[in-house]
């Protein structure tokens, strides 16, 4: 058995099965011994392992629930005493399966004399902002604070994205049963229906032809539309990102949506600057990570203006004025709190409200969003339908 190291990583291994054969697979393991024992409870002998670089197995930063539930864990149980590395013992067990390996060569790494920060940069469990707060947490002698206002952030914006995501789901699922029920009329109805008429004389109107020819179109390049849509979805899949991007810059124009994605970025943006300036961090190398949780180019643009005159020597409640792209009223409480020296809880009273308002604009627009559906689902469909209807009630007048 070849030997590596002993910092958790993936390995890539060959084992004998009990009931004869061999098996090869990829598994996280924090050394040899212990993959060895893992898949021994599989009734598997190993054979050979390969270390796959650890460069290649990050797998990218926790999700929000695993930052929340690990951070949330962390802060209750450093802030009575608890040690690091028996914390983050305890830490592995609430964070989900694919996590908790990662978690527990952290714990390994602090054990070892890392910092928890340099833990978090080798492991690539968290993002720059997360380290960020970490390390000034840990200056500071207040990991456990700092801990729970990452814990307090990522419950905060998955609340707000998962309010944006509900609010797209909805009429993304009634467009899709749109879709499907238009196609099913136009393949299978109307070529019937137009079929018959045609057979028996009838004058079909203009739209009546127009909608006739796309369903048989449809119909009669059925595999080939098919395999268009699949490579599309591929296509789709492989640049996801590029897609994103211009889906949301599309989205970020839309009447109602725009304010919604503006208020979600401002609500992340301060309570991502709420919990770095809490644990110590000067307010430029705030604003320098916060702002890209801004996605919103002019906005970034003016805080990344403010920030760089921030570091010329500026006052900060001279300059926030002219961020003119942040609400009025916010920048008139970041003035305020300014001058009477609060602004991490200025920042913390933010993110809130802007979340409610998040909340609030989401609630609205849903509301308006359902009838607008049903006016479309009838517009459509109903224009079909009665495209069917006007030759078969000529029909019926000039056989009575």
């Amino acid at each position: 058995m070849s030997r590596t190291a002993s910092n958790s990583g993936s390995f890539l291994y060959l084992a004998s099965k009990a009931g004869g054969g061999s098996a090869v697979g990829v598994r996280r393991a924090r050394s040899e011994r212990a993959l060895a024992d893992e898949l021994r409870r599989d009734r598997q002998v190993l054979k050979r392992t390969w270390k796959i670089p650890g460069g290649a197995d990050q797998g990218g930063a926790f999700g929000l629930g695993d930052q929340e539930a690990l951070n949330t864990q962390l802060s209750q149980l450093l802030s009575r005493g608890v040690p690091l590395v028996d914390a983050l013992d305890v830490a592995a067990t609430v964070v989900s399966s694919k996590s908790k390996e990662r978690v527990v060569r952290m714990r390994d790494l602090v054990s070892s004399g890392k910092s928890f920060a340099e833990a978090c940069t080798q492991t690539g469990a968290f993002d720059e902002v997360a380290i960020a707060v970490y390390r000034a947490g840990e200056k500071t002698g207040d990991l456990a604070g700092a801990a729970a206002q990452l814990g307090e952030n990522a419950r905060r914006v998955r609340e707000v994205a998962g309010k944006a995501i509900t609010m797209m789901i909805y009429p993304a699922i009634v467009l899709v049963i749109a879709l499907f029920a238009v196609l099913a009329l136009l393949v299978f109805v109307v070529p019937m229906i137009g079929g018959a008429m045609l057979d028996a004389g009838v004058e079909l109107p203009l739209i009546t032809k127009i909608v006739l020819g796309t369903g048989l179109f449809i119909r009669g390049n059925i595999l080939f539309i098919l395999v268009a849509l699949g490579g599309l979805l591929v296509v789709g899949v492989a640049a996801r990102s590029a897609v994103g991007t211009l889906l949301l810059a599309i989205v970020r124009r839309l009447p109602g949506m725009k304010m919604v994605i503006k208020h979600q970025e401002l609500a992340r943006f301060f309570s991502v600057m709420a919990a770095m300036t809490r644990s110590g961090i000067p307010l430029t190398d705030a604003l320098g990570v916060s702002t890209k949780a801004i996605g919103d180019p002019k906005m970034a643009t003016d805080l990344g203006r403010l920030r760089a005159r921030l570091i010329e020597g500026g006052v900060f409640r001279n300059l926030v004025e002219q961020v003119g792209t942040m609400p009025q009223a916010t920048r008139r409480l970041l003035i305020a709190a300014d001058q009477g020296g609060e602004l991490d809880s200025a920042f913390k009273s933010l993110a809130e409200d802007h979340a409610k308002e998040v909340d609030t604009r989401t609630s609205r627009l849903m509301a308006v969003l359902e009838p607008m559906l049903i006016v479309m689902l009838f517009f459509v469909i109903g224009s079909l339908i009665l495209s069917v209807m006007f030759p078969m009630f000529s029909m019926t007048s000039q056989v009575l």
